[in-house]
C-alpha cells in the first residue's frame, strides 16, 4: 500500500511536470500537431515505463524491466530537470519584466511632473503679464529661439513638416529578448536531458574509494592505522546485479582493509535478491582478516528482513542487529557497535536501534566504533561513541549545481564527515542508487576508514 501512494504522488507530480516541459517545448520549437503528440506518447510512455518496472516485478523477464526502468527513468528525471531550470528561467523573465515595468510607470511619472510643472510656470506667467518663452526660460525651456526642425523626409506628404529623429525605443529589443530567452529554455532542455542521460549511464557507475582518517580516543597503539572498508546502499536488485558486485568486490580488494562493514539498505525491494547478498558477503570475507560485519536499513526491512539477515550468516557476515563485538588481540581492541534501522520503530513491535544493547555485549572501557545505517541516530548516539558510519542519504544522488538534501535531510547530514560532542559521524554515499537508477554529481564510494591513536 505504501508504495502504491508513493507511486501516485510520483506520477502526480512528474505528471505535472511532464505538461509544463510539453508546452515550454512545443513553444520553443514551434512543434505541429503530430509533433507534439508524438513528444506527449514519448513523455506519458517513460512515466508509465518507469513505474511498470517496479510494479511488473515477476511478470517481465528482469532484463526487460531494466531497460524499461532505465529508459523510463532517464525520461522522467529529464522532465524533472528541465522543469526546474525552466521555472528559474521563467522567474528569471517575470522579475525582468516587472523591473521594466516598474521603471517605465517611473519614467511616465517623471515625464508627467515635468509637464506637469511646465504647464504651472506657464499659467503664472500668464498671470503676470510675461511673455509666454519667459515662462518657458523659467522652466528650462528654449530661451525664446524657435524650436529646431528636422529636414523633411524624401517623400513626406507634407512638405516641411517636422520629422522626429528616430530614437532607441523605435527599435525593440523584443527579438533580443525572445532570443535570450529561447537560448535559456534551450539550455535548460539539453542541461536536463545530458544530465540524464548521463547519470543513468555513467554516474552511476562511476565509482571512487574515499580515505580519511579519524582519531579514535583511546584507540591502542598496536591498532593505530587499523582501517575499515565501509559499503553502503548496495540495492541489490533489478538495477544492480553481478556486475556491480564484481565491481564491489574489485574496489574492496583494492582498499585493502582490515575489516569490512556494510552498513543497510544491502537489498533495494525484492528478496529474491537475498542470494545474490549472501554471495557477496561470502566473497568480500577472504579480503579483510576480521571478516565481514553488518547491519540492516530501512530498505532491507522493506525487502524482508528475515531474509536479509539468513543471506548474511549463511555468507559469514557477522550481523550487529543491536549487537557489540571486540576488534584486537591481546594488544588491546575496540568495540564494533552495530544497531537496527531507526524506521524499524516503525515496522517492528519494540523494534528499531537498542544502542543499550549492543554495549552489553561488548567491556564498557574500550573505544567504540558504531555502525547504523541511518545518520539522525547520531545526537543520540554521540555520547557514547567515538565514531559512527552511516549511508542512507546517498549524497543526495542527484545534485545539478546544488545538493537540495542540505536543507531537505535532518540536521544536514548528507555525505563526509561530521563531528558532535568530540564525536565523529561518516556518512558513506552509498555503492547503488534507489528511485531512479542514475547519479549526478554523489558518485558511488567506497570508503577507507583509517583509525588514529588520539
Amino acid at each position: 500500500m505504501r508504495f502504491v501512494i508513493f507511486s501516485l504522488i510520483i506520477l502526480l507530480v512528474v505528471g505535472s511536470m511532464g505538461v509544463y516541459v510539453h508546452r515550454r517545448a512545443s513553444r520553443l520549437l514551434g512543434l505541429g500537431p503530430r509533433a507534439r503528440r508524438a513528444l506527449s506518447w514519448l513523455l506519458a510512455a517513460g512515466l508509465v515505463a518507469m513505474l511498470a518496472s517496479r510494479l511488473a516485478r515477476g511478470a517481465l523477464p528482469d532484463g526487460v524491466l531494466r531497460g524499461m526502468g532505465i529508459g523510463g527513468s532517464t525520461i522522467s528525471l529529464a522532465v524533472l530537470i528541465s522543469a526546474v531550470l525552466l521555472g528559474v528561467v521563467d522567474l528569471g523573465r517575470l522579475l525582468a519584466r516587472l523591473g521594466r515595468a516598474a521603471f517605465a510607470r517611473a519614467a511616465g511619472s517623471a515625464r508627467a511632473a515635468g509637464s506637469a510643472r511646465a504647464a504651472g510656470s506657464a499659467r503664472s506667467a500668464a498671470v503676470a503679464g510675461r511673455p509666454a518663452d519667459a515662462a518657458a526660460r523659467d522652466a528650462g525651456g528654449p530661451a525664446g529661439e524657435p524650436e529646431p526642425r528636422e529636414p523633411a523626409a524624401r517623400g513626406d506628404s507634407a512638405a516641411g513638416a517636422p520629422v522626429a529623429a528616430p530614437t532607441p525605443a523605435a527599435f525593440p529589443a523584443f527579438p533580443r529578448r525572445a532570443f535570450l530567452a529561447n537560448g535559456a529554455a534551450g539550455s535548460a532542455f539539453l542541461i536536463g536531458g545530458g544530465s540524464a542521460v548521463y547519470g543513468a549511464l555513467l554516474g552511476r557507475h562511476d565509482y571512487v574509494i574515499e580515505e580519511i582518517a579519524i582519531p579514535i580516543p583511546g584507540l591502542p597503539r598496536s591498532l593505530d592505522g587499523f582501517s575499515i572498508v565501509q559499503l553502503s546502499d548496495i540495492h541489490l536488485g533489478l538495477f544492480v546485479g553481478e556486475p556491480e558486485m564484481r565491481a564491489a568486490e574489485d574496489l574492496v580488494r583494492k582498499a585493502r582493509g582490515d575489516l569490512v562493514v556494510m552498513t543497510g539498505d544491502l537489498i533495494d525491494f525484492d528478496p529474491r535478491y537475498a542470494e545474490h547478498l549472501g554471495r557477496l558477503a561470502r566473497r568480500l570475507g577472504p579480503l579483510a582478516r576480521e571478516g565481514v560485519a553488518a547491519i540492516p536499513g530501512n530498505h532491507d526491512h522493506f525487502a524482508g528482513i528475515d531474509a536479509t539477515i539468513d543471506a548474511l550468516e549463511r555468507g559469514g557476515a557477522h550481523v550487529l542487529r543491536n549487537r557489540g563485538r571486540v576488534i584486537g588481540g591481546a594488544g588491546g581492541g575496540f568495540a564494533l557497535l552495530g544497531v537496527d534501522d531507526v524506521w524499524a520503530r516503525r515496522r517492528v513491535p519494540g523494534g528499531g536501534p537498542d544502542l543499550g544493547r549492543a554495549l552489553a555485549d561488548v567491556p564498557r572501557d574500550l573505544p567504540r566504533v558504531l555502525l547504523c545505517h541511518n545518520p539522525v541516530f547520531f545526537p543520540e548516539a554521540a555520547g557514547e561513541v567515538a565514531l559512527q558510519l552511516s549511508g542512507h542519504t546517498h549524497g543526495g544522488q542527484v545534485n545539478l549545481l546544488v545538493r537540495p538534501a542540505d536543507v531537505v535531510l535532518p540536521h544536514g547530514y548528507v555525505a563526509g564527515l561530521y563531528e558532535r560532542g568530540g564525536a565523529h559521524l561518516y556518512i558513506n554515499r552509498g555503492f547503488g542508487t534507489a528511485g531512479p537508477p542514475a547519479r549526478i554529481g554523489a558518485p558511488p564510494e567506497v570508503s577507507r576508514i583509517v583509525l588514529v591513536s588520539a
